[in-house]
């Protein structure tokens, strides 16, 4: 099979999977969260198989079991609160908005005077302008997830279908990396094994990494709020930490929501006000400084840029289907894309002619230096005969 007829082949199978996912993706939602479960439970099910006495399928039912016991436990404990806190804040917020705007106007007098009429007046402007679209982009944003992920399965079925996709995958892990080993290519396997984990370690840095991150961010946050007695305090922190795998959409949603409320709330004390802030503020330090390079580090190593337009393209495409798919696939895509341009810059078509020299380490000459020819052996001079020959001594004859 020549070069030519592998890349068409691999490009078609690439359109075709693009295509399948876009034509199921409404049933797709269980499918996708039971894989990204198995995938993260898988080492703790090797973990309790060592022990003895015990296979595969019980391993796999007691972490199961571990993992709905807790889902169960907080399901009935923090999820009336929260579903609660999420109808107030939806009713709430556009008298926020109204006691916001009122407060800019009662505080306005004051900024005249600091800014002057024409500068206090573009500032209320722009206040009230950013305000009014911070919350209809949020909640258009909330309501088209919710649609796009919720219009064929309804969230019954949804929590059927997941734990039995979840229980398959994880019974028959090893049996699939196995089917999928023997399917490599004899004469390529061990480099294939070698970009299979590259990925395998960015997928974990995704999906067990980010999901540590996004699960410590949303404890941080909502009970900082809450501490701070800040109405609608634990949504507002987990809308923070759930959005926080797009950069700066959670922290931004989140410092919004909590500004405003805070300033409604609390004002003419401007304490709680600034501890809010500081909330924020410190949950944005120890995000990119001590969570994200501890618990990530560099397995995703993706610019923040092509994340986004990631993120948007994929939902904008598949849905909820899409977002939850977009940083695992983009992670992926990174992966090749590296390995490509190693394997570019290793090849002839980069080194140009000179492929061997510089394979044996040889250094390469500066384009500016003219190539000076190889000057013609000189040819040796004779040496001398430095050994005096012995001569015969004559003697007289009698």
């Amino acid at each position: 099979m020549t070069l030519r007829t592998q890349v068409l082949v691999w490009v078609g199978f690439t359109v075709a999977v693009i295509l399948a996912v876009w034509l199921l993706r409404p049933i797709l939602l269980p499918f996708v969260v039971g894989s990204a479960l198995a995938y993260i439970l898988n080492p703790l099910v090797n973990l309790i198989q060592r022990l003895p006495v015990i296979g595969r399928g019980w391993s796999t039912f007691i972490a199961m079991l571990i993992v709905i016991a807790l889902i169960v436990g907080v399901f009935f404990l923090v999820t009336p609160l929260i579903v609660t806190q999420i109808v107030g804040l939806a009713r709430d917020v556009p008298g926020y908005v109204g006691d916001l705007q009122a407060l800019i106007r009662r505080l306005a007098p004051q900024f005249t005077e600091w800014l002057g009429p024409e500068r206090a007046a573009q500032l209320e402007a722009s206040l009230t302008q950013f305000i009014g679209t911070g919350v209809e982009f949020i909640g258009n944003l909330t309501a088209q997830i919710l649609q796009s992920g919720l219009t064929v399965l309804n969230t019954l079925g949804f929590l059927l279908i997941t734990p039995v996709v979840t229980f398959y995958l994880l019974l028959d892990w090893e049996g699939m990396i196995k089917g999928v080993d023997d399917l490599l290519p004899r004469e390529h396997r061990r480099e294939i094994r070698q970009v299979l984990d590259q990925i395998d370690r960015s997928m974990a840095g995704v999906v067990r990494g980010q999901g540590s991150v996004i699960l410590v961010l949303c404890v941080y946050y909502s009970m900082a709020l809450s501490l701070t007695g800040l109405n609608f305090g634990l949504v507002i922190g987990l809308i923070t930490g759930l959005f926080s795998f797009i950069p700066f959409a959670g922290f931004l949603t989140g410092f919004i929501l909590s500004m405003g409320i805070a300033l409604v709330q609390f004002s003419p004390n401007w304490w709680f006000v600034l501890i809010v802030f500081a909330v924020y503020m410190v949950g944005q330090f120890l995000e990119g400084n001590v969570l994200y390079p501890r618990l990530v580090g560099q397995s995703i190593n993706i610019n923040p840029v092509w994340l986004m337009f990631a993120l948007f393209a994929f939902s904008f495409l598949f849905g909820f289907v899409g977002l939850l798919l977009a940083v695992p696939l983009a992670a992926i895509t990174a992966t090749l894309t590296r390995y490509a341009i190693k394997r570019y810059k290793e090849s002839a078509l980069y080194h140009g002619e000179r492929p061997q020299k510089l394979a044996t380490g040889e250094p390469e000459l500066a384009l500016s230096m003219p190539a000076v020819a190889p000057e013609p052996p000189v040819a040796a001079e004779a040496a001398p005969d430095v050994a005096p020959r012995r001569r015969k001594r004559l003697t007289p004859t009698k």
